[in-house]
């Protein structure tokens, strides 16, 4: 069958990546046809990779190709990429299903083989600053996730002492609930505490009977753990963000395109910058960039009947960053909010944020070719950036010394 394949690349290397080895297996091809096989084995430390660089360098390879298993192939990539070295980084999946492999080809040799015949096609891989970030929004995410944690397991703490503030107010990260909270900490009196209700929308009546409960010195003293915890995760998530937004200035054009979309604000465009970078030809087609994200659905059929349409496998975080995105888009007076309404009646809500967020990536794929914003006629967009930057302005205003005084509307 070899025979039969044409040899893209003459000097091809395989690589069985480990966490304390790496596998390497050349393969060789002259002038005459002859194929000369050569098989090495490096360790797992930088001085190996050099090393293993090196040797590839002077067997003048012209295409290296190892699979994407787990985290150790970045520190093998990034050592090949700085020595300029071509390197295709593969999924496992799609090497697994190549047909024609011997049960004793080693892994490198196989991988060299595949790559010699352009069996298999290089994941994408973004650049070295942007796999950078992708630490940090990776980091975010569990971060914001014990965020959502100690929330929740501050509603249990209230409702366990039969303070059922939770049940009216949705968000207790708000400022006003956050001011009853500390109130209740520190032992003041219900009356006293409706004076901080502000702008919640509950009845005061309702706010009243939900803090009148028995919170005892045990459930203060985890309730002011929770507050501390909370604040330290917020601290910290703040300084995440602020990072993000530094490091979108090179991302301008693209960071500001993502945000004309709606449901998609400021570090939601940075989150799915960081993972799908500014230039998506590589992608081919929006139908690729779909199935890449894990957002094209499948087609299994059987005489005939369609048995399944589970969309397929591929970037999750991709997928649920666009999934968060389309939550944000249904509230909007957007075409995406009435596609759901059309959707969500026959399908369920899961099955509709999927085929929302399907649109989206659709959507991203049409602004980035077309390098033009997206633009819904349903959208007052001079009044949604306002209320969407309005926080955020008045909070740097007061931190430069700048009053700011909001009159009260007649």
């Amino acid at each position: 069958m070899k025979s039969q394949l044409e040899t893209l690349h003459k000097r091809v290397a395989g690589i069985d990546v480990h966490r304390m080895k790496h596998v390497v297996t050349l393969l060789i091809e002259d002038q005459t046809g002859n194929l000369t096989r050569q098989c090495r084995e490096f360790g797992g430390f930088r001085r190996d990779l050099r090393a293993l660089a090196a040797w590839l360098c002077e067997s003048g390879v012209e295409l290296v190709v190892l699979e994407s298993t787990g985290i150790y192939w970045k520190s093998v990539h990034a050592r090949l990429e700085e020595v300029g070295l071509t390197t295709w980084v593969v999924n496992a999946h799609h090497v697994k299903h190549v047909p024609g492999r011997k049960t004793d080809v080693a892994d490198s040799e196989w991988l060299a083989q595949l790559g010699r015949y352009g069996l298999v096609r290089p994941s994408f891989i973004p650049p070295k600053d942007l796999r950078e970030l992708r630490l940090v929004s990776r980091y975010r995410r569990k971060v914001q996730a014990n965020l959502a944690a100690e929330t929740n397991r501050l509603h249990k703490i209230l409702d366990d002492a039969g303070i059922k503030l939770g049940g009216l107010v949705a968000d207790l990260n708000g400022q006003a609930a956050r001011a009853i909270v500390d109130g209740l900490i520190d032992g003041r009196a219900p009356c006293e505490l409706i004076k901080l209700a502000g702008r919640l929308k509950a009845p005061k009546e309702s706010l009243l009977a939900s803090l009148e409960g028995d919170l005892s010195d045990r459930h203060r003293l985890v309730l002011r753990e929770i507050r501390e915890h909370l604040q330290q995760l917020q601290t910290r998530l703040d300084r995440l963000d602020a990072d993000l937004r530094d490091a979108m200035v090179p991302y301008a054009f693209a960071w500001t395109l993502l945000q004309t979309i709606p449901g998609i604000g400021e570090i939601a465009a940075a989150l799915i910058l960081i993972e799908i970078g500014d230039d998506l030809s590589h992608f081919g087609s929006a139908e690729r960039f779909a199935s890449w994200a894990a957002l094209c659905p499948g087609n299994h059929e059987s005489a005939g009947k369609r048995k399944s349409g589970k969309t397929r496998k591929g970037n999750s975080m991709v997928r649920y960053l666009l999934c968060e995105a389309a939550n944000g888009a249904i509230r909007t007076a957007s075409v995406f909010r009435e596609k759901y309404r059309g959707l969500v009646v026959r399908r369920g809500h899961k099955k509709a944020i999927v085929a929302i967020a399907h649109k989206l990536i659709r959507t991203i794929w049409f602004l980035f070719t077309r390098r033009q914003a997206y633009h819904d006629s349903g959208i007052d967009y001079a009044a949604a950036n306002v209320k969407k930057n309005a926080p955020r302005w008045i909070k740097a205003l007061r931190t430069h010394g700048f009053v700011v005084k909001l009159a009260a509307a007649h």
